[in-house]
């Protein structure tokens, strides 16, 4: 019910109608970039007890950032020797 009026205001309002589009697309925008995050990303995390520590799973060599200029990554020794060490 709530429906009809809206679409009979925007047949009286037609002025509303680009503005309503816009506000469509960035919704359906914002929700998109987040579902994106989600899936691909390795830092958004959704269960903690599964994964205590899932900063072990990001792979240093692949990019995080969009646009990466001349970067350059060298393992730290250090780390790699804790980590030998831990395991």
């Amino acid at each position: 019910m709530g429906n009809t009026g809206f679409f009979l205001l925007l047949r009286k309002k037609k002025e509303l109608i680009p503005l309503v589009g816009f506000v469509a697309v960035a919704a359906v925008g914002a929700v998109s970039a987040c579902v994106y995050a989600l899936v691909s990303k390795t830092d958004v995390i959704i269960n903690k007890s599964g994964n205590p520590e899932p900063w072990e799973r990001v792979d240093p060599t692949k990019p995080r950032k969009l646009l990466t200029l001349y970067q350059q990554w060298k393992p730290i020794e250090e780390l790699e020797e804790v980590k030998k060490l831990m395991k």
